[in-house]
């Protein structure tokens, strides 16, 4: 099958008159100008690779978090059709039995190519930045727990974020990277020292940067400054207009221009409508498209990927840029090895744009996914 396109953004390269050629499931050709026999299909507007997503706990009315293989396919479904092709299922902090639940049911998803991996966004973390984490189930991290954790997904926990600053956080780290999990830098109140440990232990993740996380200070840097100006880090940004300010998203971007992975953290609420949900153990309520706990704090967002491009393009980014931190980026951050982009040899996994970088077309794998607008 060939297929053409106005423009293509792989996103290595932007292209005008593109197109593709696909085999099943695989990319075999890419290329500029007239295709060497007639397409199959031309799709007006920019074809770009499948967006990753990397930090998700919901979406469609359903999440991650309640640990049901039903309840996570819906979770897939819903971002799917936005153009969310590879998807990681976040988990916020509970019990460990019932962490351990959830990983052993979202396994099973991950080995059916369902989802791209788990990432656990606790238990060990900072009270002091929280969040919409419940406070009483915070600890430090242990070796028997997150050995544990580990062998409960027999290898679909992929990333682990982790406060640095608590007892045995550094020897976890480590022990996380043994086992070939990426492990994020968040909810922290780590010094800039702290951070750095974390860093040079294996940490390469800022975790949803700028959201619960000790601030920038011209004295005290803390942990912002170290995740942002280490190359070996990739940057986390939620960029819904909620949770970062379009000049800290340009901030970012300028003190990582090539490591800036764009993210939803959404729940359940994503893709679907106002009301109340869970997160993990936490009520969520959620008005105009906003989510917070009783206490007032921010408890995810209601975002897509294809959301995520068009804010931050609106908020000074390129589309280029927006495209790359949606799709190359976390992919590579989280080793994902053939997706995020388009070239020869990668899953065909495609999303097209209209002019106003709205979702027209999603394939994944070589399928089409029902038309969206």
């Amino acid at each position: 099958m060939i297929l053409t396109a106005d423009h293509l953004i792989t996103p290595a390269r932007t292209c005008a008159a593109a197109w593709v050629r696909v085999d099943g499931d695989r990319i075999l050709e890419v290329g500029e100008g007239r295709p060497p026999s007639p397409a199959d299909r031309h799709l007006p507007g920019t074809l770009v690779p499948g967006f990753v997503d990397v930090h998700c706990h919901g979406g469609g009315g359903a999440s991650f978090t309640t640990g049901d293989a039903s309840d996570a396919q819906q979770v897939v479904a819903a971002h799917l059709r936005h153009g969310t092709t590879s998807l990681v299922a976040s988990l916020v902090t509970d019990g460990i039995d019932e962490l351990e639940r959830s990983v052993r049911a979202l396994g099973q998803l991950v080995t059916d190519g369902q989802l791209a991996g788990v990432h656990l966004e606790g238990p060990w973390l900072s009270r002091d930045y929280c969040g919409a984490h419940e406070p009483t189930l915070l600890r430090p991290p242990s070796p028997e727990e997150v050995d544990r954790l580990l062998a409960a997904g027999d290898a679909a926990v992929t990333m682990v974020t982790i406060a640095p600053e608590l007892d045995g956080a550094i020897d976890a780290v480590r022990r996380l990277v043994r086992a070939g999990v990426v492990v994020g830098v968040g909810h922290t109140d780590a010094t800039w020292e702290q951070a750095r440990e974390a860093i040079d232990a294996g940490a390469t993740v800022a975790t949803h940067l700028f959201n619960q996380i000790r601030p920038l200070h011209h004295r005290r840097p803390g942990p912002i400054a170290a995740l942002l100006e280490d190359e070996r880090v990739w940057v986390e940004l939620v960029s819904d207009g909620t949770h970062v300010h379009p000049a800290m998203l340009r901030l970012a971007r300028t003190g990582a221009p090539e490591r800036i992975m764009l993210v939803t953290d959404a729940m359940g609420a994503a893709a679907a409508e106002d009301g109340d949900y869970r997160l993990g153990p936490i009520h969520v309520r959620v008005r105009d498209g906003i989510a917070r706990t009783p206490t007032g704090a921010i408890a995810g967002s209601t975002l897509t990927m294809a959301g995520a491009v068009r804010h931050s393009v609106a908020s000074g980014f390129t589309l280029e840029q927006a495209v790359d931190a949606a799709t190359r980026a976390p992919a590579a951050a989280l080793g994902l090895a053939d997706v995020g982009e388009i070239r020869r040899g990668a899953r065909a996994d495609f999303v097209v744009l209209d002019g106003d970088l709205g979702v027209t077309h999603v394939m994944r794998a070589g399928v089409w996914v029902t038309r969206h607008r």
